[in-house]
């Protein structure tokens, strides 16, 4: 017997709704923290490359942004916290290594109780009682620093539609993002409970005192002006500061000078940069614990920065950088043109958008129509249009010390631009691609080839002429282009 062709149902009975068939309730999401713009913009300014201080690792610096917003965000205080003043992360590390090398307790400084740092209306019932601070000489010279440096603008978001930019270009900005989420996500009001429990918190009047600091009873005791040396020393080797600097072992201004002179002189008979940058590091220091802010220290920056491009120490010439960059928003002379056009070409080179729209941003009609600054815009859009011809002939024409910089870069954009004639070209002369590529001459440009595995085609016509059957290469040329746009090695970034 033929099915029918409908299927049976058994018709309702009533009007109600039938139960839903029992299942577990879905766990209600976790409701989102929204966290003040003060918090916001404390946690851009610990990320912000111009504060980071040496010696602090960026892995160390997150663990305490954690625990300092974590410890507020756990007593519901985060509004009682003057955030603009309130210590970073990486300063409050400093502070405490910087007790526990003189053997003494955590300072006071390090849980941020200071009234300063506190909004008038509060009531410190779960908090340390507030101590007194005096600010040393480091965090004098960083706080004069960071006064000169303006807000991020609001192009920060924008988008650079160029080819410059790796696809982890975010990496920071989500750092920043989880920061503000395990903060949020470690402090829930299940967990609180549970915390209070443990630790006995919030109900039963007892002070706390924050994990990152202690009280000093003799902070008082630390000096706050600027050290007068009287060392008379030319040359006097680096060593990190753990304690107040005494004057016998600081030199004072004029000697500094003589020590410059004679630094310069050895630096032009024996090129022996392990020695400079020793003594650099040490005349620098000098400086800063004498505050000596004037043409003088923009000269030594400058002088220092130009060795270490040539030696390509990216780390010691970052930290002159950031400092000339203060030092120039202060007018004491020096040649910031130079510099700047360093900055575009650093930025070239480690692929940074972000920093590269603020630095376009900060150009005057003026340093836009400089020679140096000039050069540098044009070697950013050559690479931004994909123009390898005008990239390499700006390579050539590089001054001062820029053609170090482009050095750094100038191999990844010759294995990009053998990609881009492999998918153009069938063969090639080897003239061609050393006039194309930027090579002194024909030699160097076939042992590069042959380096980058393309000797199997290159073929030699006879009477020294070479002839590439490029578009053979092409799939080796793009895994190369691949690898060398992978990763930027970045030290002491800007």
């Amino acid at each position: 017997m033929q099915s029918p062709a409908y299927n049976t149902v058994n018709p309702r009975t009533t009007l109600q709704v039938a139960p839903a068939p029992s299942a577990m309730a879905p766990e209600a999401p976790k409701k989102k923290v929204e966290w003040p713009p003060a918090v916001r913009e404390y946690v851009r300014r610990a990320f912000d490359p111009q504060n980071a201080i040496p010696g602090i690792s960026q892995a160390d610096m997150q663990a305490r942004l954690k625990t300092t917003i974590g410890w507020f965000a756990e007593r519901n205080s985060h509004d009682t916290v003057h955030w603009p003043t309130f210590p970073l992360p990486q300063e409050l590390l400093l502070e405490e290594r910087r007790a526990a090398a003189m053997g003494m307790p955590t300072t006071a400084v390090a849980n941020g109780m200071h009234p300063a740092y506190m909004n008038g209306s509060v009531t410190h019932t779960n908090q340390s009682p507030p101590q007194s601070k005096k600010r040393n000489a480091h965090e004098a010279e960083e706080s004069q620093v960071e006064q000169t440096q303006a807000n991020v603008p609001p192009w920060r978001k924008t988008n650079l539609a160029s080819r410059m930019t790796f696809s982890d270009g975010h990496n920071e900005k989500r750092q920043k993002k989880n920061v503000l989420a395990d903060a949020a996500s470690k402090f829930d009001q299940a967990e609180l409970d549970k915390r209070r429990q443990r630790f006995q918190l919030g109900h039963n009047g007892t002070k706390t005192t924050p994990p990152w600091g202690s009280p000093r009873k003799d902070e008082d005791d630390m000096p706050t002006g600027p050290v007068v040396g009287t060392n008379e020393n030319l040359e006097k080797s680096y060593f990190r500061l753990t304690a107040p600097p005494k004057a016998e072992t600081v030199r004072p201004l004029h000697v500094l000078k003589k020590t410059l002179a004679m630094l310069v002189e050895k630096w032009k008979a024996d090129k022996n940069y392990n020695y400079i940058c020793n003594q650099f590091k040490s005349l620098r220091q000098d400086l800063t614990v004498q505050h000596i802010k004037n043409a003088f220290t923009v000269k030594v920056y400058e002088i220092h920065a130009r060795i270490s491009l040539e030696k390509g120490d990216l780390g010691e010439y970052n930290q002159c950088q950031t400092q000339l960059k203060a030092l120039y928003a202060l007018n004491l002379g020096g040649n910031p043109a130079e510099f700047k056009a360093y900055r575009i070409l650093y930025f070239v080179y480690t692929c940074n958008k972000t920093d590269m729209n603020d630095m376009l941003a900060e150009l005057t009609l003026a340093d836009k129509s400089h020679e140096w600054i000039k050069h540098a815009l044009d070697v950013r859009s050559s690479l931004a249009l994909g123009n390898y011809h005008k990239f390499f002939r700006l390579y050539l024409e590089a001054q001062n010390m820029g053609a170090y910089l482009m050095d750094m870069f100038v191999e990844r954009e010759r294995l990009n631009a053998l990609a881009n004639m492999s998918r153009g070209y069938v063969n090639v002369t080897l003239r061609f691609l050393t006039d194309e590529l930027g090579f002194d001459n024909d030699e160097i440009c076939r042992e590069f080839l042959e380096t980058h595995g393309a000797q199997n085609v290159i073929e030699d016509k006879g009477d020294r002429q070479y002839r590439v059957r490029i578009r053979e290469a092409a799939s080796q040329f793009e895994s190369l282009r691949a690898a060398a746009f992978s990763k930027v090695d970045i030290k002491g970034q800007i």
